[in-house]
C-alpha cells in the first residue's frame, strides 16, 4: 500500500492542478473553432455532465479508496473486462491529454518570446516531460509541493486575464455573442461536439479518485475535495470563456489556437493593460506544467493498479522510496506521453482524449449504479444522468477519432484475453 500523505487542501490542489491548464488555456480555442459563440454554452453543458460524473467518482472513491480509480471500481462492482477497459481508456485518454499539455506549454513559451514552429514546440514539450517525470518519480510529497506553487500562479494569471478583459468583453458582447444560441441541426451538432471537447477540460477531478490510496481519511476527504474542485473550476471556466469570446469573438480565438497553441496570451495582448499578456503566458506555462505533473501522477497510479492485477507486466507494480513512488510505472508513462507529443498537433491529441475519457466515465457511472444502498452518497439518478451524458457525447467527435478509439478498445481487449490466459496455470489434458 502507498503511504497516506495527502489531506483535503492537498487533494483540492491536485484536482485544480489537473484541471486548470490545457482545458482553459488551449481547448477553449479548439472548441470555439467548432461551435463559434456557442462554445460558452458548451462550457456550461460540459460542467453539468462533469458534475454528475464527479459525484459518481466521489462516492466510489469514498467507498473503495485505492489507487486506480475506475479501473478498480470496474473490477469490484462490474466485471474484469469493464475494469480493464476503463484502465485502458484512462491510459489512452490521459496520455493524450498530457501530450496536449506538454505541447501547450511549448506553444505558450514560444509565443511569449516571439517565436513559433512545430519542431521547437515539440522539443520544449519533450524537455518538460522528462523533467516532470523525474519529479513524479521522486514521490508524492515532492509532487504536492511543486503542484501548490503551480496552481497558485495559475489562479493569479486567470484572475488577471478576466479582470483586464472585462471592459473589452462588455463592449463586444452584443456583436460577438450574437450567435450564442445554435441554429439548425448543424448548429446543435457543433454544440454537442464542442461540449464533448470541453468535458475533458473538467475531468481532472478524477485525479483525486485515482490517488485514493494516498489521501488521509478518504471516506470524508475525497467527496469534499472533488466537490470543492468542481465548484471552483466552473466559476473560473465560465468567467474566462465569457471574457475571451465576448472580447474578440470565437473565430479569432480559434485562429489564435491554431496558429500558436497559446490563444489566451494572444488575446491578452489586445486588452491594453501592461504586463497582463506576460502574466497570462507565465500562468499558462505553469498551468501546463501542473496538468502534466498531475496527469503523470494519475497515469502512473492506474498503471500500478493494472500491474497489480496482471493486466500489464507485474514488474510495473514495484514501489520505491519507502512506498512513495512506483518509479517503473512513472517512467513507462513518461515515455508514452513523449511519443504522443511527437505528433505536434493539439487538436488531434485533445479530440482523441475526448472520446476515450467519455468511455472511461461512462464505466464510472455504471460502477456507481452498482454501489450497495448503504454505501451510496447520492441518488441513483445521478450516475444514470452521468452515463447517458457520457455516451451521448462520445460519438459527437469526428468519426475518425471515435473509430480509432473503438479500434483501440478492441486491441486492448485482445491483449487482456491473452494476458489472462497466460496467467492461468497450465493443466495437462485428462
Amino acid at each position: 500500500m502507498l503511504a497516506r500523505v495527502v489531506g483535503v487542501p492537498g487533494a483540492v490542489l491536485m484536482g485544480l492542478g489537473s484541471i486548470l491548464g490545457t482545458g482553459i488555456f488551449v481547448s477553449l480555442g479548439i472548441a470555439a473553432g467548432v461551435a463559434g459563440p456557442s462554445v460558452v454554452l458548451a462550457v456550461v453543458l460540459a460542467a453539468v455532465v462533469a458534475t454528475f460524473n464527479g459525484l459518481s467518482s466521489a462516492q466510489l472513491a469514498a467507498s473503495h479508496p485505492v489507487s486506480g480509480g475506475t479501473f478498480e471500481y470496474g473490477y469490484r462492482y462490474l466485471h474484469p473486462t469493464l475494469g480493464f477497459t476503463a484502465g485502458w481508456m484512462f491510459l489512452a485518454a490521459k496520455s493524450a491529454s498530457a501530450a496536449t499539455a506538454a505541447l501547450g506549454f511549448g506553444g505558450y513559451v514560444l509565443s511569449a518570446i516571439g517565436h513559433s514552429g512545430t519542431t521547437p514546440r515539440i522539443v520544449l514539450a519533450l524537455v518538460a516531460i522528462v523533467i516532470l517525470t523525474g519529479i513524479v518519480a521522486g514521490g508524492m510529497s515532492r509532487s504536492n509541493r511543486a503542484n501548490g506553487v503551480i496552481v497558485s500562479l495559475t489562479l493569479v494569471a486567470l484572475a488577471s486575464f478576466v479582470a483586464a478583459g472585462v471592459p473589452a468583453a462588455l463592449d463586444g458582447a452584443r456583436e460577438h455573442l450574437a450567435g450564442l444560441l445554435p441554429a439548425g441541426d448543424e448548429g446543435y451538432r457543433d454544440l454537442l461536439h464542442a461540449t464533448a471537447l470541453m468535458f475533458v477540460a473538467y475531468t481532472g477531478y478524477g485525479r483525486i479518485a485515482t490517488l485514493g490510496e494516498e489521501i488521509r481519511e478518504p471516506e470524508r476527504s475525497i467527496p469534499r475535495a472533488i466537490i470543492a474542485t468542481l465548484l471552483a473550476t466552473m466559476v473560473l471556466y465560465g468567467a474566462v470563456s465569457f471574457v475571451a469570446v465576448a472580447a474578440v469573438g470565437a473565430p479569432r480565438l480559434a485562429e489564435a489556437t491554431h496558429a500558436s497553441a497559446a490563444p489566451l496570451e494572444v488575446l491578452a495582448r489586445g486588452f491594453g493593460v501592461p504586463g497582463v499578456a506576460w502574466l497570462v503566458a507565465a500562468g499558462a506555462v505553469t498551468a501546463m506544467l501542473g496538468v502534466l505533473l498531475n496527469l503523470l501522477l494519475g497515469l502512473s497510479r492506474v498503471l500500478l493498479a493494472m500491474a497489480r492485477r496482471g493486466d500489464v507486466p507485474r514488474g510495473l507494480a514495484r514501489l520505491d522510496g519507502e512506498r512513495t513512488s512506483p518509479r517503473r510505472a512513472v517512467v513507462v508513462v513518461g515515455a508514452l506521453v513523449a511519443a504522443l507529443a511527437l505528433t505536434g498537433n493539439v487538436k488531434t491529441t485533445w479530440s482523441f482524449s475526448a472520446f476515450t475519457v467519455l468511455v472511461y466515465y461512462a464505466i464510472t457511472n455504471l460502477a456507481a449504479l452498482r454501489l450497495p444502498a448503504e454505501r451510496r452518497l447520492y441518488p441513483r439518478w445521478v450516475p444514470v444522468s452521468g452515463f447517458v451524458g457520457c455516451l451521448g457525447l462520445a460519438f459527437w467527435v469526428e468519426s475518425g477519432v471515435w473509430l480509432a478509439g473503438l479500434g483501440l478498445i478492441a486491441v486492448g481487449l485482445a491483449w487482456h484475453g491473452f494476458a489472462r490466459r497466460r496467467s492461468q496455470p497450465f493443466r495437462r489434458p485428462g
